[in-house]
């Protein structure tokens, strides 16, 4: 595995994971005779265009609330030397999320935008947010419900349904992305998965809408450790393994590392991309999300944009494997090496940007220090976007 800089495969992951979800999104919903009708016998292989943009979902939407969360968490610790786990503000953070598919920005009370009264996201400031962009009832639901109900300090063991849809596992690159651990940190990697399990718990209660996240957390964690004598293969058996420890016992594990030894032997046997996508199911569930992702990143590990077409073109959730696919083979190539056909015209790729840029730096303010961020202060402490410079 090639070693890069962090923010090349911050980036990457981020923007990889967005690229994915666009191409995806146009076809959503879409059975594949209407696919292949409409773009040809290889499918949908460019961005199909509204209004000069390649639209985003809410698998994006949730990504970067995601990170948000994680972000300005980490400045409550920094700043004041305790905090939370990343699941409580991250929780918050969804909620804020829920608000942008309820309203629009002007429909904001701007009293509670100011004063950050039970709002914590910058992301708000942004209109182009407040877009349905066939959002997931569960996720809607399960918000709606967490956010009449007390504090949670275990979402696992406190589930809001009984759900296994991918909308846990397709918003979980940030915490990886963020909590840059490298090989000897084993213990605390097993702690981390577990906290994506945790995040993906707060809309989804099945173990297997929360197990998977924890999957690709220590996917791209291991990406990200600079270990370039691992291959991507022993990561995602090394992945396996850990899964399999971490949450031992639990009655769904053997569906879980079936499904991503299933993925593995698929990659490597020379046969037709949607059979055996076929094989692997559709995506609408988190378990098949992952081992559809994990084949075509297997596959197409070397070659981005084959990994791209072939994540979407199926008659299941196409948004959902393409964003998968994207953030673990966008971390694994990098920014710099992602085709700039799938970078031009993708929606919001600037603030997209910004967040992978946040979330690389982290916090360098604390209590006692003297250094200034005023850009980081808007953003994490008082939760408003901070102007860029053009």
């Amino acid at each position: 595995m090639k070693k890069r800089g962090k923010l090349d495969t911050i980036r990457g992951s981020l923007i990889g994971g967005a690229v994915g979800d666009a191409l995806g999104y146009a076809i959503e919903f879409w059975q594949e005779d209407q696919i292949f009708h409409t773009y040809g016998s290889d499918g949908i292989t460019e961005y199909a265009l509204v209004d000069g943009k390649a639209q985003i979902s809410d698998d994006t939407q949730m990504t970067l609330f995601t990170a948000a969360g994680i972000l300005v968490g980490d400045t409550r610790m920094n700043m004041n030397g305790n905090g939370d786990k990343p699941r409580a503000y991250v929780a918050m953070a969804y909620q804020d999320w829920l608000k942008t598919q309820r309203s629009d920005i002007h429909g904001m009370n701007p009293y509670k935008r100011h004063t950050r009264e039970g709002e914590i996201s910058w992301l708000l400031d942004v209109p182009e947010l407040y877009a349905l962009r066939a959002p997931g009832n569960t996720c809607l639901s399960s918000l709606a419900q967490r956010g009449c109900g007390e504090y949670v300090d275990d979402f696992m063991k406190n589930p809001v349904n009984q759900s296994k849809g991918c909308g846990g596992i397709m918003r979980i690159a940030p915490l990886a992305l963020r909590f840059r651990l490298d090989k000897t940190q084993s213990e605390m990697l097993d702690s981390l998965d577990m906290e994506a399990a945790q995040i993906a718990a707060i809309t989804h209660g099945h173990s297997l809408g929360y197990m998977p996240a924890a999957v690709v957390n220590h996917i791209i964690s291991r990406i990200l450790s600079s270990t370039p004598e691992m291959t991507l293969k022993e990561i995602v058996l090394e992945a396996r393994d850990t899964a399999a420890r971490i949450f031992a016992g639990d009655p769904h594990l053997s569906e879980l590392t079936g499904i991503i030894d299933r993925a593995i032997w698929l990659s490597e046997n020379g046969g037709n991309d949607l059979a055996n996508i076929h094989a692997l199911g559709e995506g609408w569930v988190a378990e098949e999300t992952l081992g559809i992702a994990l084949y075509c990143s297997l596959k197409y590990q070397d070659d981005f944009s084959k990994a791209m077409i072939a994540s979407v073109n199926h008659k299941g959730d196409s948004d959902s494997t393409g964003a998968v696919t994207g953030n673990i083979l966008g971390a694994l190539v990098g920014y710099e090496a992602i085709e700039e056909k799938w970078k031009n015209h993708l929606e919001l790729s600037d603030v997209i940007l910004e967040m992978a840029d946040d979330l690389c730096q982290g916090c360098q303010m604390s209590e006692s220090g003297s250094y200034p961020d005023p850009a980081w202060e808007s953003k994490y402490v008082r939760g408003r976007r901070y102007p860029r410079m053009s």
